[in-house]
């Protein structure tokens, strides 16, 4: 397994849409696996594939605090299946240390393939509801971050390229 370098916001690579998985083969299952490790390391609970740059549906999630429940969605489809709308607060790998607010559906359906390439279906409430909305937006090319308004987006955007410029100084530093 790999740790894969995740993107960050404003990276223009983040806003592209995702393609459709063909077929589940060895090398989809291979990436999930990296995908989970580099989530792990992260740490987070959920990442979607155009995070780390391969623009195809595939998402990993893991809820659980014992990191031992992992899910995988390829191709996934959401159906929200309430008008309601809940508050939650939400933070993403590729747009560090900024959290906000962002309402979406209460309960979803999501349809999907797993690493075995047969059909799954669940339906969701609470954190993993939100959870796999936040990462279907990623398949979409949308991040959290344009829920906000223009003033705390471009806060966001300042904040998170301040934190990279450090991160590299950093790498150069620990080389020299």
């Amino acid at each position: 397994m790999a740790l894969l370098p995740i993107l960050n916001f404003p990276d223009p690579r983040l806003r592209t849409i995702a393609q459709p998985v063909e077929e589940v083969t060895d090398e989809i299952r291979q990436l999930a696996a990296d995908m989970f490790e580099t989530m792990y390391h992260a740490p987070g609970i959920g990442l979607a594939a155009t995070q780390v740059d391969r623009h195809i549906q595939l998402i990993v999630m893991d809820l659980s605090e014992e990191k031992d429940q992992p899910l995988v969605f390829i191709n996934p489809k959401i159906t929200p299946l309430t008008e309601e709308k809940q508050p939650y607060e939400e933070g993403c790998l590729s747009v560090p240390q900024i959290y906000d607010k962002v309402e979406r559906p209460s309960r979803v359906k999501i349809e999907a393939l797993n690493l075995d390439g047969e059909k799954i279906e669940i339906e969701a409430d609470g954190l993993l509801a939100v959870c796999i909305q936040h990462e279907m937006d990623h398949l979409d090319g949308k991040l959290f971050v344009d829920y906000l308004s223009p003033l705390k987006r471009q806060r966001a955007r300042e904040k998170v390229e301040k934190l990279v410029r450090s991160r590299e100084r950093e790498k150069v530093a620990v080389k020299r």
